[in-house]
């Protein structure tokens, strides 16, 4: 053995250190085609969410994380699902019942692998989340080859989510459903399960010092309850009936067991100079139900100090109307399938958002062992023509420990 073999080669960590970041959200919609309504109410709701995510060297190659998140909404929406609980009955008014509020809990543990020539990625990861009427548990894995100097990378992803619903029928169908005793129609849905399986294939390459694109292809298959049980349904065949004013619904929203998706998008990024980044996505969607999308997206992130970057965004998108989408009051009672749910209706939407980033590469700020690496705030607006809004207002404070 030469003595320049018996000298150890340096390897760089792929995390030098421990790393956290929390993160926050504030989320506010409205308008007035709830699907719980039947196409027709109120769609107020309000959600909150706070959440970390650690980052731990486990040595030279390994890296585990712990994502964590936590999400409180109230939604005058869902609380008709009891339309009757409280003083008047109407769909652009929020009930006081239990379902106008609840929490959302996700937990995600990762685990990745680098090669000692950090050519090689592979990784694993499982999660699960739950709230009142749905749990969520999934897995899945991946794995990233970086070619001619790193300047060429292919990557696979696949994961599984195994899900289950809580049954819960709009009040006034309750019984009915449940003990299929009035209408021979309004049938029990037949099972609690959801579940999805999904494969993207990526592919990312520098084209130059100043560009750099990458190309991703989405393929879903969804396979259960892919309806929601307590989005109400109503037939313009039959007779509308009214308890206060608040409409009964003839059935509820109903859907085919199985759906596929695919997903084809592209990024390219161009570094102008030292001012002025340009990163640009288009995203073309097609399903088996009808649903044709595309998406388009510009952000222009400007450095206007050392420390600081603003990173001004839009994003346009339109959808076609699944072949199941009837508005309000349209559908009939001979069809198979159907809903009410805007989010399957034709639509363009607008967002507009702006953000800003403090980095701190060297960490003067401190708390306990942890340096304060990165701020980073945005802001975002969004505006359908169908009439929903929202905006949000969402953080990440990045720490790394000393």
């Amino acid at each position: 053995m030469s003595a320049q073999d018996s000298i150890p080669s340096y390897k760089k960590r792929v995390l030098e250190t421990t790393e956290i970041d929390f993160l926050a959200s504030y989320y506010a919609q409205d308008g007035d085609n709830a699907a719980v309504t039947g196409g027709r109410g109120t769609e107020e709701l309000t959600d909150a969410v706070g959440g970390f995510i650690v980052s731990i060297p486990l040595n030279d190659d390994d890296v585990l994380a712990i994502d964590a998140s936590v999400s409180a909404y109230t939604s005058a929406s869902s609380s008709n699902v009891d339309a009757f609980d409280g003083d008047f009955a109407d769909p652009f008014v929020a009930s006081s019942g239990a379902s106008g509020s609840d929490l959302w809990a996700n937990g995600t543990f990762s685990y990745a692998h680098s090669s000692d020539d950090r050519n090689s990625i592979w990784g694993t990861k499982v999660s699960v989340s739950s709230e009142y009427d749905y749990f969520s548990f999934g897995f899945g894995g991946n794995y990233t080859r970086l070619f001619n100097e790193k300047n060429t990378e292919v990557s696979i992803n696949a994961n599984v989510y195994l899900d289950k619903w809580k049954r819960i029928y709009p009040e006034e169908l309750r019984f009915d459903i449940e003990n299929v005793t009035e209408f021979e129609d309004l049938d029990p849905l037949l099972t609690d399960k959801r579940n999805s399986y999904s494969l993207g294939l990526g592919f990312s390459q520098i084209l130059s010092k100043n560009a750099q694109a990458s190309l991703s292809l989405d393929l879903v298959q969804q396979d259960g309850l892919l309806s929601t049980p307590f989005q109400r349904i109503y037939f313009a065949d039959r007779p509308d009936i009214f308890a206060e004013n608040f409409q009964l619904a003839d059935d509820i929203e109903r859907l085919p067991d199985s759906r596929f998706k695919i997903a084809v998008g592209g990024r390219l990024n161009y570094f102008i100079n030292e001012i002025f980044v340009l990163r640009s996505y288009y995203r073309y969607y097609t399903d088996d139900w009808g649903v044709d999308s595309h998406t388009a997206s510009l952000e222009i992130p400007i450095k206007i100090a050392s420390k600081f970057t603003v990173y001004p965004s839009y994003r346009f998108y339109n959808q076609t109307a699944s072949d199941y989408f009837y508005e309000y009051n349209t559908a009939l009672s001979t069809d198979e399938f159907y809903t009410s749910d805007y989010d399957l209706s034709k639509y363009i939407a607008h967002q507009y958002g702006v953000g800003v980033t403090y980095t701190d590469i060297f960490t003067k700020l401190h708390i306990a062992k942890f340096g304060l690496k990165s701020i980073d705030l945005k802001f975002n607006q969004y505006q359908r023509d169908s009439g929903l809004h929202y905006f949000m207002v969402a953080s990440g404070f990045k720490f790394v420990m000393d």
